[in-house]
Order: structure tokens, then sequence, then C-alpha cells
């Protein structure tokens, strides 16, 4: 049995990597196959996931379009299919500002196959980014999305656009090692992508786990207390029947008797609009005292980055 604290890191390394890499980084959190990145392994990785419809993980890369048509049609169309996962944002003149995921653009293909926007936009991510596109039908020809133009922003371009438009399209991805109670009240934050440590997949008994369960150490009990001796002594016997099951049975059964005080390490993305709401409920006196507990080092981190835009009351 091993006791850890919890923590957070932003992903900033991420920021500067290419999309298929950001996505394996992410998507091998989920089994714990970190050990098998390597610098060819990113595109086969993502091409399973596309050939697989393994949505939410193709959800961790996001990128910013900007849109240029040379009428206003194809922007009526677009808005008139009230688009729900991508932020749009009218520029001056026919131009839009448009952020969204590889999943989110490859079902605007598939769910809006004559929308004109939808297939330039698939069609020009497609010849950067083939592998995420192969299983789709993508057969334009420049006559059929004439009057479009569309470039992709930088980062850094981003950072630069004015506070309203810089907090719906800078999207920022944490990793967080906590217990699973928190993990259970993160994901109800809708807007955000998640992906998760697998506990149906993870087998503890592997030597890569150290052959034992890890736990976060609990926030409410003093470390010499009558309370943290039985909640310890708890955990111990979890783990024992934990690893009893193993010897017979799947770890889809064995966790089955696993407490939310096990570690498990979660990715949480989304943009800067969503993590203002989200540490404004999760840093206050009320949230849960696991949840502050690294929520409220994230709020101090993120003001100091984002003045402007986090200007949280913590206590």
């Amino acid at each position: 049995m091993r006791i850890i604290e919890p923590s957070f890191t932003i992903l900033d390394e991420l920021d500067q990597q290419s999309l298929p890499v950001r996505i394996e980084f992410c998507g091998r959190i989920c089994y714990k196959s970190e050990n098998r990145i390597d610098s060819d392994s990113a595109i086969p990785f993502v091409r399973k996931m596309a050939k697989n419809g393994h949505n939410s993980v193709l959800e961790m890369g996001v990128l910013t379009l900007v849109v240029t048509c040379a009428t206003p049609d194809p922007i009526q169309a677009l808005f008139s299919l009230q688009p729900k996962f991508l932020q749009i944002d009218r520029l001056e003149g026919n131009r839009l500002l448009i952020t969204g995921s590889i999943r989110t653009f490859r079902e605007m293909l598939l769910f809006h196959p004559e929308d004109t926007l939808s297939r330039a936009m698939a069609h020009y991510l497609k010849e950067q980014h083939p592998y995420f596109f192969e299983t789709l039908p993508i057969n334009d020809t420049p006559e059929r999305i004439a009057g479009v133009t569309i470039a992709k922003m930088a980062l850094k371009d981003v950072e630069q656009l004015a506070a309203p438009l810089h907090a719906k399209h800078r999207y920022l991805a944490v990793k967080f090692i906590v217990n699973r109670a928190v993990t259970h009240e993160l994901v109800r934050h809708r807007p955000c992508t998640f992906l998760q440590e697998s506990q149906r997949y993870c087998r503890y008994s592997a030597d890569k786990f150290g052959n034992e369960v890890t736990f976060i150490k609990p926030v409410f009990f003093e470390e010499q207390s009558e309370e943290f001796t039985i909640w310890q002594q708890s955990m111990e016997a979890m783990e024992a029947q934990y690893l009893r099951l193993l010897q017979t049975s799947s770890p889809q059964a064995a966790r089955t008797v696993l407490p939310n005080s096990c570690k498990t390490e979660i990715i949480v993305y989304t943009n800067l609009l969503e993590w203002r709401h989200i540490l404004s409920l999760r840093t206050s006196p009320a949230a849960e005292p696991s949840m502050r507990e690294v929520m409220i080092p994230l709020a101090h981190t993120l003001q100091n980055r984002y003045p402007a835009l986090f200007r949280l009351h913590l206590e």
C-alpha cells in the first residue's frame, strides 16, 4: 500500500506539441501505457483511435481556425446548424474565429455533409492531418468549397486576442492526481473534456504499479489521529481483498472492492472561461475539502498567469 499527496500539473508542454503527440500523451493516461510512447508512436495511436471511434480521446486535440468567406451565405448556413461544440465568433467582414476539437470537426462533417463550411474545415484539416479523416468521405473538389479560405491561428496569436475572445478560444489542459471522489465531482463540468486512469484495465498487481494500490492521503484526518489509523487499516484491508480477487478475476471485476480514496489521474481540458467557472465553484468554502486542496493552489497559479480573467476571492 502506498499513500501520496494530491497534486496538479498544468500541461504547458503539450501546447508546443503536434496534435497527434498531444492526443497520444493524454490518451495513454487511461491505460497507464505512457511507456509505449516513442518518436514514432503518435500517428499510429491516433489513427487507431479515429478508426475505432474512440471519440473522447480525439477531443484532446483542439485548434483554432480563421475562416474567411467570399459571401455571408456559408456563415449563415453554419449558424443555422447551431453547432454545440464549437466556439465561434464573428470577426470583421465575412470572417469567423472557430475553435474546436478534432472530434468536433469530424462530426460536423458526418452530421452535416452538405454544409459548405463543415466540408471546407474538414478538407483543410485532412490536408494537414490525413490520419484523422481516413475513414470519412471527404472528396471535395475546389469548386464545391470555393470562396472559403481557412488558416490555422497559432497559440501565441490566440493569447493576444482581446479578453472575451481569449477566454473562449484559449484551451488549457490540467492533469490532476487525486482520489476518485474528486474526479466524480470534476466530471460533472459538462463543457470539459476528460481522460482518466481506468481501473477497468489497470492491474495494480503489475510491476509498473509497484504491485500495490496507491491511495490519496485524506485531508480530513491528522496523520497520527485515531481516525487516520482507522482509514489506513481500511485501505490495507481493501488492497488485500483486491489483490486476492486479481488471482482469479479480471481487473474490472476486482475493482468493485476499491474505495474512493484510490489514487487516480485525470486530465481536464477546457477553455479559460470554463476554468474560471470551475474555480469559482470549487474553491468556495462550501466546496468539498479534497477538491479545495488542489483547486485553491491551481486558482492562485491561474490568477498569476491571467490576472484580468481570474479575479477570485479565495479563502
